[in-house]
């Protein structure tokens, strides 16, 4: 396929955006209030300069047109995450990340992933960073990453018990359409081999049962299944289980 123009990625983008936005809605449990096409009230308002953005009236939103939702998703989403300087794939999913949580919060998870700072602006830094990554890493690693920090975030809001399966709809689909513009395959479930080697407390009960013999051994009492093994080895290859275990334990709870 041939490279895309800005405008021509833009529009690629914002019809799949607006797939999962739908027209008019006042769902009194959703925070923004009056929506219609992804767009509310208070951002209609300040996009309109009106303040307080409370006068702006309900059918405003209502009538909003799909050219002035265009314009506005260009400016104030589109362009705030540099969306025409972004890989494929990468543009959708920061793009509709700062649609549906906020420019600035979608810009410093992307940023935290790069490793630059994150102060909610891309600038050269960040778009070296990502050069970078990509180079090395590939993209279908980073648009995961971004999909699944920005889930994670949505089921810590309170309200994802109401929302949260059409959020993580959207997120799914999201992140399969990005892989897709980026000519990526998705990324296989990671299996956790080495966990499973030493799974549960059984570890722990071989690894006491080897410190309890090694321990024997070195004050003079043998125990006959583990004869020819050295006390002072069996006690270090006891030690060395319950850390590796601990320290497994540790990396992927925190991965």
């Amino acid at each position: 396929m041939p490279d895309l123009l800005p405008a021509e990625r833009f529009a690629r983008c914002l019809k799949l955006v607006l797939k999962h936005e739908g027209g008019y809605v006042d769902q009194p449990r959703d925070p923004g209030g009056a929506t219609n096409l992804g767009i509310t009230r208070k951002t209609l308002a300040r996009w309109r300069k009106v303040t307080p953005w409370w006068n702006l009236p309900k059918a405003a939103v209502k009538s909003l047109t799909s050219d002035e939702a265009a314009g506005i998703y260009e400016a104030s989403y589109w362009r705030r995450v540099e969306g025409a300087a972004l890989p494929a794939g990468v543009d959708l999913a920061l793009f509709d990340f700062a649609v549906n949580s906020g420019p600035d919060r979608a810009i410093k998870a992307l940023q935290s992933r790069l490793g630059v700072k994150a102060d909610g602006w891309i600038g050269p830094l960040t778009l070296d960073a990502l050069k970078v990554r990509i180079a090395a890493a590939g993209v279908a690693g980073l648009i995961t990453s971004l999909c699944d920090g920005r889930l994670g975030f949505l089921q810590r809001i309170a309200t994802f018990a109401i929302f949260g399966r059409g959020w993580s709809r959207r997120v799914r689909d999201i992140r399969l359409a990005a892989l897709a513009m980026a000519g990526a395959e998705p990324l296989p479930p990671q299996r956790r081999t080495d966990m499973n080697m030493l799974a549960g407390y059984k570890t722990y009960i071989v690894a006491a049962i080897m410190l309890l013999t090694g321990l024997a051994g070195l004050i003079g009492i043998d125990i006959p299944n583990f004869e020819g093994h050295a006390p002072a080895s069996l006690v270090m290859e006891a030690l060395a289980f319950i850390f590796l275990r601990r320290g497994l334990k540790s990396d992927l709870s925190n991965g």
